[in-house]
């Protein structure tokens, strides 16, 4: 096994944070302008894209607790872009659900932060991003069967 090179590694991650804080930065700027944190357009681009959700699933589907999703549910609520649906089969379960106030919002804003998103990272071509996709991909997994414990 070659020798690993500690201090390239150490590099690799410095970058990968400070260009994600960077990227995440300027497209929570974007949303912010929207009158919306970027939790509470999670949830609601999860809505626009998957339909309904049950509230209790929420959380793991946008990477959020359970005691966040409700205060984050309750916000959207009282902006009338989503509403609470009892489920009619099961009263243990609700679903979230976009109103015709939010389903508008997402259907004019989202293709603009689609194209927010393209331009901050214009600074890589299309072959570029592939790559990088692939990379990226390929480290997640491999962090994913590592343990700190060695």
């Amino acid at each position: 096994m070659a020798t690993d090179n500690v201090g390239l590694s150490l590099k690799l991650f410095i970058v990968l944070t400070r260009a994600l804080q960077s990227i995440k930065k300027r497209v929570e700027e974007d949303i912010k302008k929207q009158g919306i944190n970027l939790t509470e357009f999670a949830v609601m681009e999860l809505l626009f894209h998957k339909g309904d959700q049950p509230i209790q699933k929420i959380g793991s589907k946008v990477l959020l607790s359970s005691s966040s999703i409700s205060y984050v549910v309750d916000r959207l609520v009282q902006k009338e872009m989503i509403r609470r649906r009892p489920c009619p089969d099961d009263r243990r379960i609700t679903f979230a659900t976009l109103t015709e106030k939010g389903r508008a919002f997402m259907e004019d804003y989202f293709p603009k932060h689609e194209q927010v998103i393209h331009n901050i990272l214009a600074g890589l071509d299309d072959d570029e991003k592939a790559r990088v996709i692939d990379h990226i991909k390929t480290l997640g997994l491999h962090a994913e069967g590592t343990s700190t414990n060695k």
